[in-house]
């Protein structure tokens, strides 16, 4: 059976699927029941601006096996250009969901990165959520971009030991998408995937917008308000858009 094409588009040099919520979930959960590894990336508007700059963080989003459109602007440039169908798919709704069906399946999720000990923490909230899940949590190195050969060497092995079916890296976007690129071959893992600070929305749920507040698009006032150091952030928004028109 011939598979069905990739339909992706290109939003000032990143490739970002045309997809929605449902199609994602179906696909992944299959590509956890099968022996090869891929990683997802959840570029937005931020992301894309920091890529410009980094051609190395650029090439991980573009080698990645999907890019969900995680961030409202990147949906409404999809739209622009005809893809009607198109919705936004955030990093950390499809976490929570992928989570939800490795416990569901018996699949085995291993939490890496955050700051020390939300891992870990994370980890809990969610076996008491879910008491069958098999889960595993490590901080790792805390700047992942110095780790040293043998620091990674380890950490590999701990998460080679464990073989997830579902790695999640907390790394901050840039540094988890190199990470994840550089170290997939390496792994023995299905599928990998960057989640920035999403293991913090399951320590603390109210830094997560209520579903109204996300219904109406407005998730980054949201996080403006209960994380105001995320102001410099936001002001990517506007050269996102201004680069968007002239492009």
């Amino acid at each position: 059976m011939k598979k069905k094409a990739r339909y992706t588009n290109t939003i000032l040099g990143i490739k970002v699927d045309c997809i929605h919520n449902a199609k994602v979930l179906e696909k992944v959960t299959t590509w956890m029941r099968e022996d090869k590894r891929r990683y997802i990336v959840t570029p937005n508007p931020e992301i894309v601006m920091q890529a410009q700059d980094d051609q190395e963080f650029m090439r991980a989003l573009n080698q990645a096996d999907m890019a969900i459109p995680d961030g409202v602007g990147l949906v409404w440039v999809l739209k622009w250009r005809g893809f009607r169908k198109v919705e936004r798919v955030t990093g950390a709704d499809l976490m929570n969901k992928l989570i939800a069906k490795a416990s569901q399946y018996g699949y085995r999720v291993f939490l890496l990165g955050g700051y020390a000990g939300v891992a870990s923490k994370a980890a809990e909230r969610l076996k008491d959520k879910y008491p069958k899940l098999k889960i595993q949590a490590e901080t790792g190195p805390l700047n992942i971009e110095k780790v040293t050969k043998k620091q990674n060497l380890v950490l590999r092995r701990k998460i080679n030991k464990f073989k997830p079916h579902l790695l999640l890296v907390a790394y901050g976007a840039g540094k988890q998408e190199t990470w994840i690129a550089k170290n997939l071959r390496f792994l023995s893992v299905r599928v990998a995937m960057g989640v920035g600070g999403s293991f913090d929305y399951l320590v603390k749920p109210y830094l997560r917008a209520p579903k109204w507040v996300q219904w109406l698009d407005l998730e980054w006032l949201w996080r403006l308000v209960v994380q105001p150091w995320r102001v410099k952030r936001q002001l990517a928004l506007i050269k996102f858009v201004g680069l968007v028109l002239r492009s």
